[in-house]
């Protein structure tokens, strides 16, 4: 099994191994490419070698970190706003229609707990990098979702259909549809209902 096939699985894997360093260099690459430019076909061009799992109507705001690129989809009409960062380690599933605001993290990696498992790997990549042991699970924000500002939504994470989450959260447990949730740690405040509805 490769280390990238382990990532992808949720395994314990190495994040410099030679593969995962290519792809990882690569998406660096096309993120500053993308943040650097200043024309709209330029930026969509590169998108599409660094995202090509996104639907139509997709905006990204530059600046945008992103770590791998292909392990993200992302739906139709959906917006990220600026300073977006994705550790896409394992997948990132991003729906139609949903808002992401500003400063927001999106972060699949983890390392072990343990002190004596979170050693050096003996051999770097051919770059000479040297990484922690680390591990992924996947995130997955459904469709007409909201999330606001400065937002950190963590690995294994899933926000339900239609919910909102409020400026500053820290995601660290699933969100149920239709759910108005917010804090450090989210928590789930109320369901959002008919009488939300301004129109």
């Amino acid at each position: 099994m490769t280390e990238k096939e382990k990532m992808l699985s949720g395994l314990i894997f190495d994040p410099c191994d030679d593969e995962l360093c290519d792809l990882s260099i690569k998406a660096h690459l096309l993120c500053q490419r993308f943040n650097k430019s200043e024309d709209a076909n330029e930026q969509e061009n590169i998108l599409k070698e660094l995202v090509p799992n996104r639907g139509h109507n997709v905006g990204l705001t530059d600046p945008i970190h992103i770590e791998y690129g292909i392990n993200t989809t992302i739906g139709d009409d959906t917006f990220l706003n600026f300073n977006l960062t994705i550790l896409d380690s394992g997948k990132v599933t991003i729906g139609k229609n949903v808002m992401v605001g500003p400063n927001v993290s999106l972060i699949t990696a983890t390392h072990p707990l343990h002190e004596d498992d979170r050693q050096l790997y003996e051999n770097g990549s051919k770059y000479g990098f040297k990484s922690l042991k680390a591990s992924a699970k996947p995130i997955v924000i459904e469709d007409n979702v909201w999330i606001a500002a400065n937002v950190v939504v963590l690995p294994g994470v899933t926000i339900g259909e239609g919910s909102v989450i409020g400026a500053g959260s820290v995601v660290t447990k699933d969100i149920p549809p239709s759910s108005l949730a917010f804090g450090n740690p989210c928590k789930v405040i109320r369901k959002i209902t008919e009488k939300d509805k301004l129109l």
